[in-house]
């Protein structure tokens, strides 16, 4: 599987983004996918998981009712709209995904993923 994650920026704080990923090659049996996040001098965190299955989506505390994950199964595409931008909203965003899936708290914990895509870089400046 090859991920290429894409629409990173330069925002305002109360501003939006809409980040992509695009996935290609072996993608038939992937049940989870996921963002994820890393800001300079921390670890990696997740921000939202989708359970390909059944459609159920799942956010870290810090973004939910300002970040949405979707995504559109003929273009092989996740998307994180991301609206109402934090400074500490500033980080690399990873897409991944996984063959499994383990539930909300596996996925979140940005550690079960096994195909990652190149970050891309977003910033929002106060």
């Amino acid at each position: 599987v090859q991920l290429q994650a894409s629409g990173g920026g330069v925002v305002r704080a109360g501003g939006s983004l809409r980040l992509s990923c695009a996935a290609s090659g072996s993608i038939l049996r992937i049940n989870a996918v996921g963002w994820f996040r890393q800001a300079p001098g921390k670890e990696r965190e997740g921000v939202s998981c989708l359970s390909t299955s059944d459609g159920r989506t799942y956010y870290a505390d810090s973004v939910k009712g300002r970040f949405t994950i979707s995504r559109n199964n003929a273009k092989n595409t996740v998307y994180l709209q991301m609206n109402s931008l934090k400074a500490e909203d500033t980080a690399v965003y990873y897409c991944a995904t996984e063959r499994g899936w383990y539930g909300s708290n596996w996925c979140l914990g940005a550690n079960g993923m096994d195909y990652w895509g190149k970050g891309t870089l977003v910033t929002v400046s106060s």
